[in-house]
This record gives structure tokens, sequence and C-alpha cells, in this order.
């Protein structure tokens, strides 16, 4: 419970750090919603182009980019902190000090930064699922609700626990490596799209390896009353539990990979 409230207390004083410049925080909100309108922009174009996408309707497709943006946004917003602060705290040796104190260094690292200007993108992927939900003539009751956030929840984790492999190169080879950005950034465009509509390899790696699809594809489907792998509806709530174990792996190594750190030597 102290470790909740030291991550709220940090949230709060940080977005007022940001507010201290609100021309430039204004300006590069903006310059987010440019580039995530520009991303929904290319759905469009598809939509437009194609009636139907294998399976899927315009509707679903919005809903499947609603999804995606809305978890991945959210994650990259709340957990700046491992993308944005970590490879610098391992550069300049700053996280020798994160290591003296009586907190986890997760913990440390996630209150260390937050990206408020992400909310224009979090709002597009909201009117995305809004909008896709409508199109698709979605019969929305508690437990639709429910899958809802439990798979935007778990794909959160699953996110975060991207963001912690590329930290964990970081220990080994003391700076951030851009191969990672494939699973992460990658992952995000290529599952903005239902997943059986790619070849099997692809189908794999996200459903395997980096289970998107678990986590996200399989409760979309459910709740757009169709099925993703010909799966009974009740697996769709048990699916998204991937995005933990995964989470939960990562972290494990995470801790493994912290041992090995010998600071910087100055």
């Amino acid at each position: 419970m102290n470790t909740i409230k030291l991550y709220l207390r940090s949230m709060a004083i940080l977005m007022k750090c940001q507010f201290q410049y609100p021309v430039s925080f204004f300006l590069q909100t903006i310059g987010q919603l440019v580039m995530e309108g520009g991303e929904f922009l290319a759905v469009l174009l598809i939509v437009d182009r194609f009636d139907t996408l294998h399976q899927w309707t315009p509707g679903n497709l919005y809903f499947f980019f609603g999804m995606m943006s809305v978890s991945f946004y959210l994650t990259e917003c709340f957990g700046r902190g491992v993308t944005g602060n970590f490879p610098n705290m391992v550069r300049t040796g700053q996280l020798d000090t994160v290591l003296l104190r009586p907190r986890g260094v997760l913990t440390q690292v996630l209150c260390s930064a937050i990206d408020p200007r992400r909310i224009t993108c979090i709002a597009i992927g909201s009117a995305a699922l809004v909008l896709g939900s409508r199109l698709s003539q979605v019969q929305w009751t508690w437990w639709k609700g429910l899958l809802l956030i439990e798979a935007i929840g778990m794909s959160m984790f699953l996110i975060l626990g991207l963001f912690l492999i590329e930290a964990i190169f970081c220990i080994y080879s003391v700076k951030s490596v851009e191969m990672v950005n494939a699973l992460t950034y990658g992952g995000r465009s290529a599952c903005q799209y239902p997943v059986d509509i790619y070849p099997r390899p692809l189908r794999t790696l996200f459903s395997a390896a980096v289970p998107f699809a678990m986590t996200l594809h399989v409760p979309a489907a459910c709740i757009l009353d169709r099925s993703l792998y010909g799966w009974p509806s009740w697996t769709a709530f048990v699916s998204p539990l991937s995005g933990l174990v995964f989470f939960t792996a990562v972290y494990l190594a995470f801790r493994k990979a912290i041992l090995h750190y010998r600071s910087t030597g100055s």
C-alpha cells in the first residue's frame, strides 16, 4: 500500500512539473495528436480501399486499432521511466543511487517519469474503440465490459515486459538496443490489425513469443462475437493472462540482470 501511495505522489509531482511550461507541453501534445492521427488515417485508407480484410469488417478494424492504441499509450504514459530514464541511469551511474534506496528498482524507475503528452493518443484510441463498437453493433454486457478492461490491463503488463527487455539489454550493453523496438513499436504497429491476416511465422510470433494475439485479439474477437482460433468463448477470459505471465518471466530476468550491473566505475 505504501508503494502505491509513493507512486501516486510521484505521478502528481511529475505532472505538476510537466505543466510548468504549458506552451511547450501543448505543442508537443499536438505533435503526438498528429502522429497518432496519421496512423489512424492509414487504417481509414485501408478500410476505404477494401470492404473487408479477411473476415473482419471496417468497424472490427477500428475496434482492434483502438484497443491496441489505448493499451500501448497508457503503458508508455505511466511506464516512461523504463524506456526514457533507465538507459540514462545505466550510462551515468545514477542506477547506483537507486540500488541504495530501500525500494525496488522497478518501482523507483516507474516513479521517475511520466509522459502525459500521450493523452491525445489515448483519446484517439478511445474514439476508435467507440466508433468500432458502434459500426460493429456490439451488444455490450457487463461481462464484455469486464473482458475489455482485463484485455487492456493484461496487455499493459505485456508491453511493460517488452520495455523491460530493452532495460535488460541496457544493463549488459550500457546503451539502448534499437533491435528491441522491432518487438515493441513494431509489434504495436503490426498488432493494430487482427493477427490472422498475417502469414504463419508472424502469427506464431505474436501468439507464442510475444502474445499480443492472446492478450488483445482473442478478447477483442469475443467482444465482436467472432472467433479468432475457433476456441470456446470462455478462453477469452483466460488467454489475456499470458500478458501477466510474460511480464513475470521478464521481470525475473530483469532482477537477475541487475545482479550483473557493475556501475560505471566513476
